[in-house]
Formats: structure tokens, C-alpha cells, sequence
């Protein structure tokens, strides 16, 4: 049989500074002398591993006895991994064939040569490590400068030209007729008895469509509901991913409601659990969000109660349910059906079999109830003077609204400066522990006035609560379920209901 030299030449990217492949084989073909040779080539193949389709044909071919001589460019062209080469020159000595780099002399039959290959297979893998490592520092830190980075425009955007910081890039722009559906499942979901399947079958039974062609899903809801690209990210959002861990890139006073974020899987995280947050990177982007940040997170922390629980949303036997409470044990009353008839009724969860709770101490019908608590509402809402059925924001709500943000950011920064002056605490002099406690002194009354503010201002915003659902309460019947539970928890904390006893905590 007649023997060939295998002429190998790989690759990996093709650049003004590397080498191509038919110049290495130029090179290979001036050391076989004249004689017979094979070539094989690996055109964007990495070194880092032997998955490469011209490589493997070599090796199948030194296995049929045809080669006798492997010739390179240069080492770093056939392996830059110590245990890939290793196994392959095992596995040239076992067929007897001669290994040369028409660049780098070596001699494969003396041991001398052998410990020369491998000390430059050890800075052949060394090198692509760096590289490696060099291409994900620089990666992560184009991230942090809001750099688009490539991958899956998310639904809802397209992508439009910029320039940030005099490098041209690109970023999302909104697209009206995707964020419109956005807003609807955003909007769906936050109400607390909507299950993702719920959505899904609404806009399939409605005919809406998505507009790139694809079929909704609960898989595909779920991944938009937790993408915060979509949200307009204040102090909020801010405390939010500050609160489950995550590594946040901008300061807080650059969370003014404005901007969208990105966020990165990080440096440090190895996890793949969706749900945390922990050392993942939060990054403000340069496009504008188009979700509330009360919405948004209302979604999110949805998603995360319920992949912490089994209980993932309130039933819809009743817009009662999760309000009505046991006054006995304090459990939640749960809705039952009647074997033989279509009556529903509340029942103690921690009584009969679930517990030794006696419940409620009387037969509770859900429809009675609903009934009761709607009369209710209405009164309660009567002893309100002043009742509007629509209110649009004004001026000085918004402005109103702005200095709440700016409270809260300086609130948050506060908080920062006394958790970053305790922790230089120990180790100090009492020079510099009298200095931190007088510091820290002024930074907590501050932190008092604001929080006093906003509390007050709080309660302001609530008692204007009754002229936006008052018009809900005078069109019940036309209402959603959804809708209906919405205004009950806007309007009550929890029913206690026992021994015939009803008791309502009103939040207005």
C-alpha cells in the first residue's frame, strides 16, 4: 500500500493578521520533498477540541495504515489542548507516524523532542485560555456600557442605529403594534387570578395573533413577563434585583423611570435557575421601557411566589377568594361545591381533614357573601363626599409623582451610605468610630424625614383611591372576574368571618 504524508491546515477565523489555510499548505508542501501527499483542511474550526471534519478524516486514514508523516504550519494548527495532543501523539506512535512543524523543528523519535512538544502545547493552550478570557472581559464590559451584543431582537422591538460614547452600535426601538399586545399580557397577568394559561387561550380564543407569525405560548409569556428590557426601571426596580441579589451596574440615581435595563447572567453566576437573581448583572439600557415598573413587578414577583409554592394563583370560584379569612385560626375560608347541586360555599382549610379548626361555626355560601360584601363596598364608598367616576392625572400629580421618585432614590442612597459606613466599623479608632456615629446619626434622621414624607404622601394617594373604582362598583354586572378582584383588593384587607360574626379591615 502505498504511504502519504498528511498535509493539515486549520483555520479557526478568518483576519487580516492569521494565516490562511492555502498558505499553510504552502508551507507544508515544501517538506514533503517531492513525495506524495493528502491534504486536509479545517476552515472555522476552533483548536480548542477535536470535533473538526478534516482532522477526523486524518485520523481515519492514519488508522487504514495510508500515512506515514503529519506535516503542519505550526503546532497550535492541529491542538492547543494538552490532552488532545497527548492522545494524538499516543496514537501516532501506535502507526508509527512522524509528526513535523515546518516552523517549529521538531524531532519525534528523540524523548528530548517529545518534552518540547508538549512544553508548547502547554503555551499553545495557554494562549487560547487567554484569548478566551480576554474576549469575555471585553464582552461583559461593552455590556456595561449598554452595547448591543447581538442575539434575539425581543418581541415588542426592532432595532434602530446609535452611537454611545462615539462607537456605533445599535439599540431597541419600540414597535406600537407588538408593545400593544405586550401591554395586554403584562396588564392580564398582574391580576391575580390570571394563569399564563389564561392569557394564552384568550388571545388565541380573541384571534390576536402574534405578529411575527409564531404561536403564543405559556413558555414564550413567561420568558417576555420576566424580561426587565420591557420595563421602565425607577428606584423600585432598583430595590427589586438590589433585594434578590443581583449585581447592579448603574447607580441609583440613573433609575429615574425612564430607560429599560439588560440583564446578564455575569462573571461569578453558574446558576440556571431563572428564578435567581443572585450575582446576575443589571444593566440600565439605552431604549425606553414601555411597561410600568408597578406592573412589572407586580409579574414578577408573581412568578417568583409561584414558582416558591404549589398554590400558583387565586382560584376563580369567587373574586372573594384570598380575601375571606377564618376568625377562628386565622386560615383562609376555601371555596367547595355541593355534591348534588351548583352551590358554592367557604369552607376553613384547616378544618375536617386539613386540620382541627371547627371553621366559621356556620353553612357560608358564596353567593350570600358576594352578595353582602358588594352592598358593602357600596355603602362604604358612600361616606366618601367627593366621588369622580374617571380622574386623568394632572400636572401636579405627575410633579407630585417626580418628587416621590427623587425621595425614594435619596432614600435608597442614604440607606447605602449607613450600610457602607457600618461596615468600616470594625477595625477603626475611636477618632473615626465617634466620626461614623455622628455620621450615621445624621443619615438616620434624614432617612426618618423622608420615609415620614412618603408615608404621608402615601396615605394622601390612597384616600383618592374610591373615585377610580367607584364606576366599577355601579357597573358590577358587566365587570370581569378579573376586574372584580381587583377592586377588592384595592378596597379590602381581609374578611373574618366566625360563629356567625362577619368582620371587614378595610384598607381605605
Amino acid at each position: 500500500m502505498q504511504m502519504y504524508d498528511a498535509l493539515y491546515a486549520r483555520q479557526s477565523v478568518e483576519k487580516k493578521d492569521s494565516i490562511s489555510v492555502e498558505s499553510q499548505l504552502e508551507y507544508c508542501r515544501y517538506e514533503t520533498r517531492g513525495e506524495a501527499f493528502i491534504e486536509y483542511t479545517d476552515k472555522g474550526f476552533s483548536g480548542k477540541n477535536t470535533n473538526r471534519p478534516g482532522f477526523e478524516n486524518m485520523i481515519n486514514d492514519i488508522r487504514a495504515g495510508k500515512i506515514r508523516r503529519v506535516i503542519v504550519y505550526k503546532l497550535d494548527r492541529i491542538s492547543r489542548s494538552i490532552l488532545d495532543f497527548a492522545n494524538m501523539m499516543e496514537l501516532f506512535q501506535k502507526y508509527r507516524v512522524e509528526f513535523v512543524s515546518s516552523t517549529e523543528k521538531f524531532d519525534t523519535s528523540t524523548p528530548i523532542g517529545r518534552a518540547m512538544l508538549n512544553i508548547c502545547i502547554v503555551f499553545a493552550q495557554l494562549e487560547r485560555e487567554t484569548i478566551q478570557k480576554r474576549v469575555t472581559d471585553t464582552y461583559y464590559a461593552r455590556c456595561k456600557r449598554g452595547f448591543y451584543m447581538g442575539g434575539r431582537v425581543p418581541y415588542g422591538y426592532r432595532l434602530t442605529n446609535t452611537v454611545i460614547d462615539n462607537i456605533r452600535t445599535s439599540m431597541y426601538t419600540e414597535v406600537p403594534a407588538e408593545s400593544e399586545q405586550l401591554k395586554l399580557i403584562y396588564s392580564m397577568y398582574a391580576d391575580s387570578g390570571t394563569s399564563l394559561g389564561d392569557i394564552v387561550r384568550y388571545l388565541n380564543g380573541h384571534q390576536i395573533k402574534n405578529l411575527r407569525g409564531a404561536d403564543w405560548n405559556t413558555a414564550r409569556i413567561s420568558e417576555m413577563l420576566r424580561n426587565p428590557v420591557y420595563v421602565k426601571a425607577d428606584i423600585d426596580v432598583y430595590r427589586f434585583f438590589q433585594n434578590q441579589g443581583a449585581v447592579i451596574c448603574n447607580p441609583v440615581c440613573d433609575f429615574t423611570g425612564d430607560n429599560a435595563c439588560y440583564l446578564y447572567k455575569g462573571t461569578v453566576s453558574a446558576t440556571r435557575k431563572q428564578c435567581d437573581l443572585s450575582e446576575k448583572e443589571l444593566v440600565l439600557a439605552p431604549h425606553k421601557g414601555f411597561i410600568s415598573s408597578q406592573t412589572w413587578l407586580a409579574c414578577r414577583q408573581k412568578s417568583l411566589n409561584n414558582r416558591q409554592s404549589t398554590k400558583t394563583c387565586k382560584p376563580k370560584n369567587s373574586w372573594l377568594s384570598g380575601k375571606v379569612k377564618c376568625g377562628r385560626c386565622g386560615y383562609a375560608l376555601t371555596i367547595r361545591r355541593a355534591k348534588t347541586k351548583w352551590e358554592r360555599y367557604f369552607i376553613c382549610s384547616r378544618s375536617g381533614t386539613h386540620g382541627n379548626c371547627k371553621g366559621a361555626g356556620c353553612t357560608v355560601y358564596a353567593d350570600v357573601l358576594e352578595e353582602y360584601i358588594l352592598n358593602a363596598v357600596s355603602k362604604r364608598l358612600s361616606e366618601f363626599p367627593v366621588l369622580q367616576e374617571n380622574i386623568s392625572p394632572s400636572i401636579s400629580d405627575m410633579a407630585n409623582a417626580q418628587t416621590n421618585m427623587t425621595k425614594k432614590i435619596r432614600l435608597t442612597q442614604i440607606e447605602e451610605e449607613i450600610e457602607e459606613l457600618l461596615s468600616k466599623v470594625s477595625g477603626a479608632g475611636s477618632i473615626l468610630i465617634k466620626y461614623i456615629d455622628e455620621k450615621v446619626s445624621e443619615l438616620d434622621a434624614q432617612r426618618k424625614f423622608l420615609q415620614q414624607e412618603l408615608v404621608t404622601e402615601g396615605s394622601a394617594d390612597t384616600k383618592q383611591k374610591p373615585a377610580q373604582i367607584t364606576g366599577h362598583v355601579k357597573t358590577w354586572e358587566t365587570l370581569s372576574f378579573e376586574d372584580r378582584q381587583a377592586v377588592v383588593d384595592i378596597l379590602i384587607k381581609v374578611i373574618r368571618i366566625a360563629d356567625g360574626n362577619l368582620e371587614i379591615t378595610w384598607n381605605l
